[in-house]
């Protein structure tokens, strides 16, 4: 049959032959047997030595690429070897992996897809199970993991995202270089024991080289940096400091949309939360006219937004001296303020004041927008399946997703 001759171009293993193959009608498959070469001892699964035959067992089936909408199974009878060094063994084949019913072939093919599909959808488009598509992503990761290279390590950057409903977060640690970004590691939860285990995995001495470190202000994370990265900037994350002031100039305008509501007075602050929190570059032909009516009032919205637009500014320097001086000033206007809101902040970033500077003495190289990136790009993971229900397979899903991990060779690929 012609595809013995395919599979001994694409899939030739020294040591073996194929040597018939059917078709079965009823099953919509291929079946095709293998067998030892002549003469060749079979490889202990312990030591990886040759050793002599001790017996044989009952055949196995293992599954193979589709092939034209056929499912493909090698048929083989295992051979157990009577190893010296580790006694009798099932004996070890260059395409298949432990007790594992796929190939190597197969399962390298399902995760290819499953980084691009969901694993349910990669199940129905292949006729195969999500089970088995779970397997495929497990083998490769796994493999991945053994084989990958950690360091060196000059920029990281931390931060979590929610995985399950319950408020159970993730902690994840990227590697944001310029020439690597990838996800290095991911834990359970966001506290302090979390995020050690991540310093524990790449030990002391890498962790003593990483010289940036990107992370929001969650104490936990902070105070890790601080004990384990002693040679870092810790800089802090600049997404969340704008979100942290957007979320004090809604509290504001709200309150005060309330109050006035039931002051009996025109609802001027109608329909205005966006163009608050909006940058003037991204405002819409609409919302333009509209904000420009709001700051005709002497609101303490209105206070509230001009002080955070006047923030704006504070991206702009690149010396640290003069950025702290800026700093100073601005949490100086905002305590006299009498907003509240804007004084909360202000003193959130008084206590951070050091670490927040942190990013002009990196010369603005890192910032946490490559973490923010590769967040959404988790989510978009997690989306796509509609959620985990266990960290095992969020872990999985997520390595393989954005660990740039390396895969086994093959002597050929299937895409």
């Amino acid at each position: 049959m012609q595809l013995i001759t395919l599979l001994n171009h694409c899939q030739h293993f020294p040591g073996f032959v194929y040597d018939k193959a059917r078709l079965c009608a009823q099953t919509k498959s291929i079946e095709i047997e293998v067998r030892p070469r002549r003469g060749s001892k079979p490889v202990c699964s312990g030591c990886q030595q040759r050793g002599p035959i001790y017996d044989h067992q009952s055949q196995r089936r293992f599954e193979f690429v589709p092939f034209w909408g056929f499912m493909v199974l090698l048929l083989y009878r295992m051979r157990r070897v009577d190893c010296r060094a580790c006694g009798v063994k099932i004996e070890q084949v260059p395409w298949g992996c432990g007790k594992h019913q796929l190939t190597s072939a197969y399962m390298l093919f399902l995760a290819h897809w499953a980084r691009k599909l969901s694993w349910k959808e990669t199940a129905v488009s292949f006729h195969t199970s999500w089970e088995k598509v779970c397997q495929a992503v497990e083998f490769v990761v796994a493999w991945g993991l053994e084989q990958r290279t950690l360091g060196p390590i000059v920029a990281i950057g931390v931060d979590e995202i929610a995985y399950a409903k319950g408020h159970k977060y993730l902690t994840l640690v990227y590697q944001i270089e310029a020439g690597c970004t990838r996800l290095l590691w991911i834990g359970r939860e966001r506290t302090v024991a979390s995020f050690e285990q991540f310093f524990t995995l790449i030990g002391k001495e890498l962790a003593e080289k990483i010289e940036f470190v990107c992370s929001d202000m969650w104490q936990p994370y902070l105070k890790v940096i601080r004990t384990r990265c002693v040679n870092a900037l810790n800089i802090l994350d600049r997404f969340h400091i704008v979100a942290k002031m957007n979320k004090a100039l809604d509290e504001v305008r709200a309150g005060e949309a309330r109050r006035l509501a039931q002051d009996g007075y025109e609802p001027v602050l109608k329909k205005s939360r966006w163009c608050l929190l909006k940058r003037k570059t991204n405002l819409t032909a609409k919302q333009r006219p509209r904000l420009r009516d709001v700051l005709r009032y002497n609101l303490k919205t209105v206070r509230a937004y001009l002080l955070k637009e006047d923030f704006q500014q504070f991206w702009n320097y690149n010396s640290p001296t003069w950025a702290g001086k800026f700093l100073d000033q601005w949490c100086n206007d905002v305590m006299c303020s009498r907003i509240e809101p804007m004084k909360k902040i202000a003193a959130t970033l008084r206590n951070h004041r050091e670490l927040i500077l942190n990013y002009f003495r990196a010369r603005k190289q890192f910032s946490s927008g490559v973490v923010e990136g590769l967040n959404n790009k988790a989510k978009v993971t997690m989306r796509k399946s509609y959620g985990f229900r266990t960290f095992r397979i969020a872990e999985l899903a997520l390595y393989h997703a954005l660990g740039k991990l390396p895969e086994p060779e093959l002597s050929h690929r299937f895409y």
